[in-house]
C-alpha cells in the first residue's frame, strides 16, 4: 500500500516539473528577470550568512554561505521547505556523525554505516528528504579536515547551517512580497 506521503511526493514532484515547464517557455527577457531575482536572493541570503557567521567566529562559516545558498528557492514555501529538511538533516546527521567519530579517527567502515544509519533513519522518520542531507553532514563531521574536538565540529555545521537557514528565509520572504507588491507576481 502506498504511503500518502509518497502520493504528496508525486503530485508536488509533478506540479514542480509543470511550474519548471512553463517557466522555461517564458521569453528570454522574462527568463532572465526571474534568473536575476534568483540570483540576488542567493546573494544576499548567502552574503549575510556569510557576514554573520564571521562576526560571531564560527570556524568555517562559508558552510552558512553554502547553506543560505541550498535552500533559496523561488517560492517563499519552498525556500521554507529546504530549510526544515537541511536543518533536519544536519542535526541527525551531526549526532550520527559525532557519535560514529567516537569510533576513531578516518574510519571508512564506521563513516560508511554512519551514512547508512543516518539515511535509513530519516526514512523511518517520515523525513526522507532530510536524508540526502543528512548523510551530507555526516561526511562533513567525518571527513573534512578540522583541529579540535568532534562534537565542536558537529555542533558548529549544526550552528552554520542555522546561519545560513536563518538568512536565506527572511531574505525569500522580503523578495516573495516585493515581487507581488511591486511586480505583481
Amino acid at each position: 500500500m502506498l504511503d500518502p506521503q509518497d502520493n504528496l511526493f508525486a503530485y508536488l514532484s509533478s506540479l514542480q516539473q509543470s511550474a519548471l515547464g512553463a517557466l522555461k517557455r517564458l521569453p528570454l527577457k522574462s527568463r532572465a528577470a526571474q534568473g536575476t531575482l534568483m540570483a540576488l536572493r542567493a546573494v544576499c541570503g548567502a552574503g549575510l550568512a556569510y557576514a554573520i557567521g564571521h562576526a560571531l567566529h564560527t570556524e568555517q562559516a562559508f558552510w552558512a554561505a553554502i547553506t543560505a545558498i541550498a535552500v533559496t528557492q523561488h517560492d517563499y514555501a519552498d525556500t521554507l521547505a529546504q530549510s526544515r529538511d537541511q536543518f533536519i538533516g544536519a542535526i541527525a546527521g551531526g549526532v550520527v556523525g559525532f557519535a560514529a567519530a567516537t569510533l576513531g579517527p578516518e574510519n571508512l567502515t564506521a563513516y560508511l554505516v554512519a551514512v547508512a544509519v543516518v539515511i535509513i533513519a530519516c526514512w523511518c522518520l517520515r523525513v526522507s528528504t532530510a536524508a540526502r542531507l543528512g548523510a551530507i553532514t555526516t561526511t562533513i563531521v567525518l571527513l573534512v579536515p578540522t583541529h579540535g574536538p568532534v562534537w565542536d565540529v558537529a555542533l558548529f555545521r549544526v550552528a552554520e547551517v542555522a546561519i545560513g537557514m536563518a538568512c536565506a528565509v527572511p531574505v525569500c520572504w522580503v523578495f516573495s512580497l516585493v515581487e507581488r507588491k511591486w511586480l505583481h507576481v
